[in-house]
């Protein structure tokens, strides 16, 4: 059982968690509930990563509220720089369970399982995409409500490539370096490199070349059982090629650049590109509402085919605290029920949160030109899987220290490969 309390900021007190990089609190005071009726008063205690949408969950929940007098929602939000998953942890061992946080799902749905109530009766279920589905099911059963699709890549500047006299974009490694000298040549820094967080590269970065091998669960799948390695894997040898070419064609400092300033560069047009997704939107149309931009994919060799996809998704799911209070479970699922099936839920998850939905009945188009940009590639059917959900848990923090470590010029090429074997061996025990 959890332990309620009165507000946000004495929750993220007694948790310390003061290094959440945003937090907002829609209730006030949570009150003791009986288990039942619809009069009773219950606190939702949600426990979130994105701090793309804190401010927009802070006003759904509260619209929700609107229509539920009796329900106040407490939110937590840990994301940014900060190690969800880490902070997610500590308030479990803390004693303060959620009754809603994020799970990504494959290998974490599985470490998370005793904790996660099974949504399989759900009304929203039969309305998912096949893909969105694949995280969260386990053993047939479902346990997570997807939040949206997402896909990353390179976004780029239309109006600073134009500058440049690059018409045409680039989809292989030799043509996106090209674009770059094009760009330097203009006085236009080409990339801005958020580097000083650990999931831009562990998560997203590392993952292009897992998701470039011929079958990406095969070569997991020989990892964990020791007849796979990255040392003399073909695929991360060519990815070290758009590694480096990111850091030769990058901004000062890379490894001091954290997310808020990566993207705050790139939305302040210091430089053309920069490795991100489609959740980006919201924080750079708020700093230049007028950029016009798009996606370009992050290529490794000069196979046009095999390189121009998107990497494309299923960020994260909302899960419910299987063991919270009968009154909160109940009323975490009408609430995640309203939010994909109502007017309102789904207006705020298409033009507030600009969220891709994961549900066949909601309209995604139309949304921002690179949510368009991902939904062209899925058509496509030019489309990078989504794989570090299936990692060894810890590991993609010790992958995105250990290319740090490169970045920095600590360690050569052969000693970085060699290290991913070592904490993959480790971590999968």
């Amino acid at each position: 059982m959890k332990m309620k309390r009165l507000t946000l900021l004495s929750g993220v007190l007694a948790s310390s968690l003061l290094f959440a990089t945003a937090c907002s609190n829609s209730g006030s005071e949570s009150t003791t509930k009986s288990s039942g009726g619809s009069g009773d008063e219950v606190v939702i205690d949600m426990f979130q990563f994105k701090v793309e949408i804190a401010e927009q969950l802070k006003e759904v929940t509260d619209a929700y509220t609107k229509e539920n007098p009796n329900v106040t929602f407490n939110i937590q939000t840990v994301g940014g720089g900060a190690d969800y998953s880490a902070a997610l942890k500590a308030q479990f061992a803390s004693g303060n369970e959620p009754d809603l946080f994020n799970n990504g799902g494959f290998q974490e749905a599985q470490t998370w399982l005793e904790k996660l109530e099974d949504l399989s009766d759900q009304p929203w279920v039969d309305d998912l995409y096949d893909v969105a589905k694949e995280p969260m099911t386990v053993d047939g059963k479902i346990y997570g409500q997807p939040l949206n699709l997402e896909g990353y890549g390179f976004i780029y500047n239309k109006d600073l490539f134009k500058k440049a006299g690059i018409k045409e974009l680039p989809t292989t490694l030799p043509e996106l370096e090209a674009a770059s000298k094009q760009l330097k040549a203009k006085g236009i820094t080409p990339f801005s490199n958020g580097y000083g967080e650990w999931w831009v590269l562990g998560n997203h970065l590392f993952n292009i070349p897992v998701a470039q091998q011929d079958d990406p669960d095969a070569f997991i799948k020989g990892l964990n059982e020791g007849t796979a390695k990255f040392e003399g894997n073909e695929t991360f040898k060519q990815f070290m090629n758009l590694f480096d070419l990111t850091l030769k064609y990058g901004n000062d400092n890379p490894l001091t650049t954290d997310y808020n300033t990566q993207v705050t560069q790139f939305a302040a047009g210091e430089t053309a590109m920069m490795q991100q997704g489609n959740w980006t939107v919201n924080m750079i149309t708020k700093i230049n509402p007028d950029m016009e931009m798009g996606f370009i994919p992050m290529p490794i060799s000069d196979d046009k085919e095999k390189n121009d996809k998107l990497a494309v998704g299923v960020p994260n799911n909302w899960v419910v605290n299987k063991n919270a209070p009968e009154a909160d479970k109940e009323e975490a699922k009408k609430f995640l029920n309203w939010l994909v099936t109502s007017e309102t839920g789904q207006k705020f998850l298409v033009e507030e949160f600009k969220f891709i939905p994961a549900f066949k009945s909601i309209d995604g188009k139309g949304i921002d030109s690179l949510s368009d940009d991902i939904l062209k590639y899925s058509d496509e059917g030019k489309t990078l899987s989504w794989n570090w959900f299936k990692y060894p848990d810890g590991a993609v923090q010790e992958i995105g220290a250990a290319m740090q470590s490169y970045a920095g010029d600590q360690i050569s090429e052969d000693e970085f490969l060699k290290k991913l074997d070592e904490i993959w061996a480790k971590m999968k025990k």
